[in-house]
Order: C-alpha cells, then structure tokens, then sequence
C-alpha cells in the first residue's frame, strides 16, 4: 500500500501521563504529526474498502476483508487529532466505523450503539482536551470507539475477556474514563458533581455528559438537570437520540412503542427562544476566537431559526438548561461547529444538545436487524450472520418465561413488568402473548417496584423481572413500598450471581443479602431449570406477602422438565437432600448445587461420602433440614455464589441462636470473596472467586485433615 503524508507542527503540549511518540527523523527537533491517505494507485484502489463518495464516505463490507486504514492507524491518543481537517475525520470516522465491526465480529460485544456514535466520539475529542475535559458515558456499552481513539486499539481484541479491556468505562482502565459505568441514567449526576469540584478548585477544564433517549428515561437523569439548572454551573449535554427508548430486543418484533411522552416530546422538540441569547452571547465574543464566531453562530442559529416552540420554552428549558437542537449526529461539521461555538462561550451554564443518530450505522446488517444487533457474539462481516454455539437446552431466562406463559394462561390476573429489557429478561415471550398484560416501564426500576405493588393492591399477581445488579436501584421501593406493605410481587432475579463478560457492574452478588434481610420476603433460589419452573409456580401461588426468586446467567442443565413446562408449587421453606453421605454434609443455595454435587462426585473416588443438599429457600429457612444435617454430621459447608452475609449467614444465625454451636459440628460458609471480580469466561470467574467443584473438594478434604489431598486438586 502506498502512502502519502503530510506534515504539521505540533503546537499541543503532550500530557504528563503520556510520553511523546518517537520521531523517525533523529536530526529533527520539532514534533510533527503525520496524516497519511491511501494513494489512488491502481493496486491499492482495488483493495481500498473505505471509499469516499458523493455523500459521504462508504464502506464496502462484501469482500469480508478487513480495510486499510491509514489515518486510524496514525492515531494512538486524541490529541493527534488536533490538525486534522473536516475531511479528515470524516474519512477517520469511516475508518473507525469499519474498524469497529472488525474488531467485535472477531470478539463479540456491543456493536449497533459503538455505531451510532463513531462521528460524536470523533468530534468530541477533535474539539475537547480530554482527559482535562472530562467525558461521561452513560451506560458506557457505546464507548468502543472511545476506546481506540484513548490509546486502547491495540487491545481491543481483549475485549471482555478475562484480563481484558472491560466492555464499559472503567476509571483504573484508562485515564480518558472520566466516570465508571455500566448502569443507566448517572452520567448527568457524575457530570455536574466534576463541574461543581471544577469550580471550587478553581479549574477551567469542561465536562461533557453523554446521555441516550432511553438513559432518559430514568427519574435520576431529572434530578440531576433539575439540580444542574439550579446550580447553573457550565455543564455540556449531549442527549443522543437514536429512537432507542427501549433496548431494540423489547419485544420479538423488534424495538418497542416508545415506552412514555419523552420519546414524542424529542420527535416535536424545536430549539427555544432562550438560545438566542447563547447566539447573541456568541457575536459578543468575535475577537477571542479569531473572527469566526459570526460563522460558528450562523451555524449552530440554523438549528434554532424558525424552530421556535409555540410556547416558547421546552421541557429542558423549563429545567434550566440551554436547549441545542435537534443536530444532525452523524455530521461531523455541524457536529464540531457546535462543539466549538459551545465551548467558546465564557460562561453559559448548563447547555443540552440534542443529537439524532441511528444504532448501527453505516453497517447494513445492523441497520437491517430487528435487534439492530445490539449485543453480538462473534459473526461475519460479510452477512451480519452471528455464530451462536449450539446447546442442547434453553438459557435460564427463557425457561423462565416458558414458565411465567404457563402460569398466565390459567391464571389472567398474572401480569408481567419489566425496565426497557424484555429481550434480557425473556418477557418479549410473554409480551408476544399477552401483549395487554406486559408492562415496559422504561429505565426506571424504582418505578418498576412501585408500580407492581399498586398492581397488588387491586388483586393483580405482577412479577417484576429485573436483573439482580439492577433492582439494586430500586431497593428502597423494595423495602418500602413492597416488603413493608406486604404486598404480593413477586420479583424474578436474571443474572444471579456471576455473569462472565458483562463484569462486576453486572454481576447479581447481593440480592440473597439484600432480600433475605427483609422481614417479609419469601427467598427461593432453583438449582436447575426444573426448580426454576417450580418457583415460578410456587410464587405465583403465594398471594399473602412478596416473594423473589434469582436464576443465573447462562443454559440450563438438561435436568427433566415438569410436564407442559408448568411448575408445582413447592412447601415454603422446605429444602431437599440429593444424596445421602457421611460425616460432611454440603448445603448448596441456588445453581451452585450443581458445583456441589461435581464435588460429591470427586470425593467418591477418594472413598468420601457426603450428603449434598439442596436448599431451596433462604427465607424461611428449612430448619429441621439444618437440624437434621448438623446432628447426623461432623461438618456442615454452605455454599453460594452471592455475598457475605447472605445464605450462609443466615444459617449460621439460626446455629448458632439454638445453640447447635455450642457443640462438636464444625461449619464453613463459602460465598463469593469481599471483592469485586472483573469481567472473564464464567470458567475464569467461578475459580477466581473459590467456588468451583475443586474449591468445594479441597475445603472438605482440608477440614478432613487431609491438607495434602486438598493442595491436589489445585496442581
């Protein structure tokens, strides 16, 4: 490939953290960057894949093969980007687009919202100092093109992988990650605490938040533009609209009927009469800019002229912050004009600029999916067709919604909530059934809670299907609106425990603890897909106080299913044992029975026998199944994948309260280490975290007396 370059002189002082990249000229004393362009030699225009065409530059995926990328390639950190022109990060927002879809075809990920915001992230780091200026991504799954253009190119095919980069920001992964993420609808909050700390220290720097239509969604992003307008410190916006309120999996059909008035108020929102003033403010301050604010004003005021409200204000607005909008995302002219004219006003409080982009774009096979392909395993480039391994079973969730469709169907007072994830949950099942009697409230767990104990109230059965991280956020309507009141929901825990690749913001460590604690709650855990549909059937029949059942990631285990799919109510409270043994008995809550029972398996072919049971439920205890197991055992292991304080803390208490301590029964409680473990293969995680089959082993040989045996089954 031939190349052509050019040279600029640097006039950006390299941050203390990096150092200067090499210059191949050893006599030179002058720091130059390089802009290179494929060259129009016949040889190389076959191969070249990125063109550029009348409108716009194209990528050409048919061929599978991956294409140059000159430009890309001579950039490792933002400030390389500082001389390069309109048509230079255009033809390097192509190159990052078509370097994206390469990369996750080969590692899986978040692909459609890196998509749609390869032009945002260029131009946010064209225009902005980062990591100075500070750059909040909300949610963060959209941050891949953040990513390479921050010096982590080189190390994207780690990706979620187990030493990895993580798939979302993380502060101790980069400098360039100003906030960490991975949850919805905090990045206005992080913002506006950066921008309040910048003014008392008597900092300068700027601090943009990058917030989607869905993220906003959440009652947090509110309060926090609520506060930002009272506050009115200088806080950057960017409100990405990519017609995305729900997750595009919310119903089998594709994206869902924007779940609420946010989505029809961003279609009709005009720019408001108050950014005049920004505009005139713009004029006053033509001669600290180099003359060019009358150009950059004319063209941020083609977004406001004749776009007045009829009221004159907007929702933002009326919040206290400057509205900008509605821009055109994937410009990146109008995009870095914007970015440029805001930035120069000397103080303009918090400003929102409302961006429309499209998930997925620029790759055809994203833009054509119902899913926009969202979250991918590995695929073809050429096709979009994902390379999904084949199992003999279904994953956990859809067991549950098997499950959830069985009981409704004899029973229409049952109805079903979730928070914008009816793909995650498996509810677009159930919603493709009762489409009447599935309720997607948006990002808003707190809502979500609340919302189903009203439904209680009126005699309705509402499962509240949540993840485990996520109905953290909504704990307080938990305790006060549900658990208090005693109102029969039922929540339905996804993502119980590790979750291999999404990583500590996802995993479901401490709903055992959090709901086991409260007084009313009914907590069952299944051990397999059988359990699970018994659960869902034994919550269903408790209509007296509320009620959670957690499931983990991942496929079931091949166990035989009730007949039809439809569960039998178990006895509240009673646990099971799964087989008999002598002097150690093991006690697992939840999938780990599964890690117990290998266990088992292992110490047979030492000549141990043990009994391996199964709990069932946390909260009510089977006390007479710990009584049993203590008297007829010298020592008794509880094991699950949450955190301290949860299922084995509760057994312990209960031990210890009636004096079965006092005795000769030696007790260990394995959970989950007091730490938070990064992202990895489930494999990875569950030997990190001392819970697999050889942990459990070694833990019973060790407290045999049988240390050197244990130490084995670690070589």
């Amino acid at each position: 490939m031939a190349v052509s370059a050019s040279f600029f002189v640097a006039n950006h002082s390299f941050p203390p953290f990096l150092k200067a990249p090499r210059i191949s000229n050893p006599c030179s004393t002058k720091l130059f960057f390089l802009r290179a362009s494929v060259s129009n030699s016949e040889d190389c225009e076959e191969s070249k894949v990125v063109k550029k065409a009348e409108d716009g530059w194209k990528i050409d995926f048919s061929s599978g093969e991956k294409p140059s990328t000159p430009l890309l390639d001579t950039i490792d950190y933002p400030f390389h980007m500082d001389n390069l022109s309109t048509q230079d990060l255009e033809q390097l927002a192509s190159e990052l687009r078509a370097d994206i879809v390469y990369s996750v075809a080969k590692t899986g990920g978040h692909l459609s919202s890196s998509l749609g915001v390869v032009e945002l992230s260029v131009a946010l780091h064209h225009v902005f100092n980062t990591p100075e200026d500070k750059i909040i991504w909300d949610v963060g799954h959209q941050a891949y093109p953040h990513k390479i253009l921050t010096g982590r190119r080189s190390r994207m095919h780690t990706i979620r992988k187990t030493s990895g980069l993580a798939g979302f920001p993380k502060r101790d992964e980069s400098v360039y990650d100003a906030f960490g993420a991975g949850h919805s609808s905090t990045s206005i909050s992080a913002g506006l605490g950066m921008a309040v700390a910048r003014d008392l220290l008597g900092k300068s720097n700027h601090v943009i938040s990058v917030i989607g239509d869905g993220a906003m969604t959440a009652g947090q992003a509110y309060e926090a533009m609520n506060n930002a307008g009272f506050l009115d410190s200088n806080l950057i916006v960017i409100l990405n609209d990519n017609k995305q309120v729900s997750l595009p999996t919310a119903t089998l059909d594709g994206p869902a009927t924007p779940v609420g008035a946010l989505s029809s108020t961003l279609t009709k929102l005009q720019a408001s009469a108050k950014f005049r003033k920004l505009h005139e403010a713009a004029k006053g301050i033509t001669k600290q800019i180099d003359g060019q604010t009358h150009q950059v004003a004319a063209k941020v005021d083609e977004y406001a002229r004749g776009m007045i409200s009829s009221s004159g204000s907007t929702l933002f607005e009326e919040l206290g912050l400057y509205y900008i909008g509605p821009v055109d995302g994937h410009s990146i002219e109008d995009l870095v004009t914007i970015f440029q004219n805001v930035k120069a006003m000397p103080a303009p409080g918090p400003v929102l600029i409302h961006i429309i982009t499209e998930k997925g774009k620029g790759y055809p096979p994203a833009e054509a999916a119902a899913d926009k392909m969202h979250g991918v395993v590995k695929f073809d480039v050429k096709s979009g067709q994902q390379f999904k391994l084949k199992s003999s079973t279904l994953s956990y969730t859809q067991y549950f919604a098997e499950s959830l469709i069985k009981e409704a169907e004899v029973d229409n007072k049952i109805v079903a909530i979730h928070a914008a994830m009816g793909g995650g949950t498996g509810l677009n099942y159930f919603q493709k059934r009762f489409p009447d009697r599935c309720f997607d409230v948006g990002i808003a767990e707190q809502h979500a809670v609340t919302f189903a104990a009203g439904l209680a109230t009126e005699g309705l059965k509402p499962f509240c299907a949540i993840y485990s991280s996520f109905l953290q956020r909504g704990y307080d309507q938990v305790v006060h609106d549900v658990d208090l009141q005693k109102l029969p929901v039922r929540f339905a825990m996804d993502r119980a425990g590790l979750v291999g690749a999404d990583g500590p913001t996802h995993c479901g460590a401490f709903d055992i603890t959090y709901m086991a604690c409260l007084p009313n709650m009914v907590v069952m855990a299944p051990s397999d897909e059988a359990e699970l549909m018994h659960m869902v059937a034994t919550a269903a029949a408790i209509d007296d106080r509320p009620s959670c059942f957690r499931f983990p990631r991942g496929n079931g285990i091949g166990t035989v299913l009730p007949p039809n799919n439809k569960g039998i109510a178990l006895e509240i409270g009673k646990g099971r044992i799964l087989m008999e043994g002598n002097r150690v008995a093991i006690m697992g809550y939840g999938s780990i029975v599964q890690q117990c029972a290998e266990a088992a398996s292992m110490l047979r072919t030492q000549d141990i026998s043990v009994t391996v049971a199964d709990a069932r439920f946390c909260k009510p205890l089977d006390t007479n199944l710990i009584r049993q197991l203590a008297k007829e055992h010298e020592i008794l292991i509880t094991v699950e994948e949450g955190s301290i304080g949860g299922f084995g803390s509760h057994v312990s208490h209960f031990l210890s309260s009636t004096g079965i301590l006092d005795g000769p029964l030696k007790l260990r409680a394995m959970v989950l280490p007091d730490r938070y473990i990064d992202h990895g293969s489930p494999q990875d995680q569950i030997q990190e975290a001392g819970l697999s089959s050889n942990h459990i082993t070694a833990t019973v040989l060790s407290m045999l007396g049988k240390p050197k045996e244990a130490l084995h089954e670690f070589k």
